[in-house]
């Protein structure tokens, strides 16, 4: 089975419709997919795990289909990020969207004097090992679900782990990063994901050395940003100068990288106008596009899919590269 199976259909001329138009692309699926939520609690940890599924319908035990795990920025929740979700399940790889409720939109609520105070309370160690935890447990429950609806049609050998911003940091933790603290390793590595969609991504808080953090990345990752990527919250700040470093520093599998020209941060959730209202809608639908290539690139072998993508995108881009290795040749 091929990655996003029937993908070659798009409707290229709605996309295009709607990006002359420079509003948000609402474009009809080229497979039927559904919207399951579930509220899930850990016993283990007494925590909540929210989360999302957009499901493509056509997937099947004879028909499995490949999941993406993704992990929301701080603030988020299950709801967000919809666009990735729904233009991924339509081409046949289904998405389940993970909520931190130690860092979720719970943080937006009440004394807004605080928000600053809560919002660098979730930004710690504590809560990034948790969010780790959240996905692991998440995975889990989709691929052992008790009606074995979900899990039997998912192909395990096709496992991606996904997110924005902290989500980001929270999908490097899955994959293999590692933290030094007091002399311990924090190692959330959940083995089982074979590819990541960095999107974002800060630098891990007190950290400089990011070779030695990323050293055990195995898998092949994407990154995306912008040239005006920036979180700026009152004594920190962090622009694409830092998501670049941690492209750079993953040097143990192959990578690909695009960089829009302009933007914001949080462009790539699902706000419309942040990053100016015609570059928004253009870059949901090329980040969205671009996670497919990828993904194409990862398990069909499918290289040229970038490049295809890089031509087609190349008005709004500031770079675009693929190292490539083994799993992208």
């Amino acid at each position: 089975m091929r990655v996003g199976m029937t993908r070659r259909q798009v409707n290229t001329a709605l996309l295009l419709t709607a990006l002359a138009a420079s509003c948000p692309i609402q474009a009809q699926p080229t497979v039927p997919y559904s919207i399951t939520d579930f509220d899930w609690i850990d016993q283990t940890r007494d925590r909540s795990v929210p989360a999302r599924l957009y499901w493509p319908v056509v997937a099947s035990p004879d028909r499995p289909v490949p999941l993406v795990v993704f992990s929301h920025g701080i603030g988020g929740s299950r709801q967000g990020y919809s666009y990735l979700g729904k233009h991924w399940s339509s081409n046949g790889i289904a998405s389940l969207h993970v909520q931190h409720v130690g860092s979720d939109s719970a943080l937006w609520r009440g004394n807004p004097f605080g928000v600053v105070g809560r919002l660098q309370a979730a930004a710690q160690e504590k809560e990034a090992i948790a969010r780790a935890a959240d996905v692991h447990f998440a995975l889990d429950q989709l691929l052992t679900d008790e009606s074995n609806r979900f899990g039997a049609a998912v192909n395990p050998q096709r496992l991606i782990m996904a997110g924005h911003s902290y989500g980001a940091n929270t999908t490097l933790l899955s994959i293999g990063a590692q933290v030094v603290r007091n002399g311990q390793t924090i190692d959330c590595l959940d083995s089982r994901f074979s590819a990541a969609v960095i999107i974002s991504a800060p630098p891990f808080y007190g950290e400089s050395n990011l070779a030695a953090i990323l050293s055990k990345v195995s898998v092949p990752t994407i990154h995306v940003t912008a040239t005006d990527d920036v979180i700026e919250i009152p004594g920190y700040r962090s622009g694409l100068e830092d998501r670049l470093a941690i492209f750079d520093a993953l040097v143990h599998a192959p990578k690909m990288l695009a960089v829009f020209h302009g933007g914001s941060h949080s462009m790539f959730t699902d706000r419309s106008f942040t990053g100016g209202f015609s570059l928004n809608a253009k870059v949901k639908v090329a980040t969205a596009e671009l996670a497919v290539a990828f993904f194409d690139a990862v398990f069909e072998g499918d290289n040229a899919a970038f490049v295809r993508w890089e031509n087609d995108w190349y008005p709004i881009l500031a770079q675009a590269q693929m190292i490539s290795g083994p799993q992208l040749s």
